[in-house]
């Protein structure tokens, strides 16, 4: 395989059938990748006169040029291996590209899922209503019957036993 180079994008010529096939989705999810750990596979390039026609890797292409990229690593390949271009995607490296790009777009995905559960469980939170006092001179409880005591509810579970002790219940 021939030694990647560093092509000027402006120079690349995408065919107009290739043009067609962009997914915005994945041009993202490789920018992003390349933005984490730089360009991993080189496109293919084959030589048409003065110009560079684009083989293989558009969405790479793309990803560049949406991160202000001027320059890409590239390959150039034969007219004769650019005709067998389905071959080029079986290659062991393009596969291993592809798997990446999957596992990338599934850590994403956790990532984005795992921080919108966090926010919703915040706004759950911040969304309960606040407890309010009684207004000054209301009571929430009754005065207790002549010649009952009333009991302050514990606070603690400690609190709780001592004064289940102190009654005979049980606990």
């Amino acid at each position: 395989m021939p030694k990647p180079e560093s092509f000027p994008i402006e120079e690349i010529f995408v065919p107009t059938k290739q043009k067609k096939a962009i997914k915005p989705e994945i041009v993202a999810e490789i920018a992003e990748s390349i933005l984490d750990i730089g360009q991993q596979a080189p496109i293919s390039v084959r030589r048409d006169g003065d110009r560079l026609v684009l083989v293989e890797g558009l969405h790479r292409l793309e990803a560049c040029k949406a991160l202000g990229e001027t320059t890409i690593l590239g390959v150039v390949v034969t007219a004769e291996l650019a005709q067998h271009k389905p071959q080029l995607a079986e290659r062991p490296e393009v596969e291993a590209e592809r798997i990446k790009m999957a596992r990338l777009k599934q850590l994403r995905l956790e990532k984005e899922a795992a921080e919108a559960s966090t926010a919703a469980s915040r706004s759950v939170s911040a969304s309960e209503a606040p407890r309010t006092r009684p207004t000054k001179g209301g009571r929430d409880k009754p005065k207790a019957s002549p010649g009952r005591t009333v009991r302050s509810a514990p606070k603690t579970l400690s609190a709780w036993i001592t004064q289940q002790k102190g009654s005979g219940g049980r606990y």
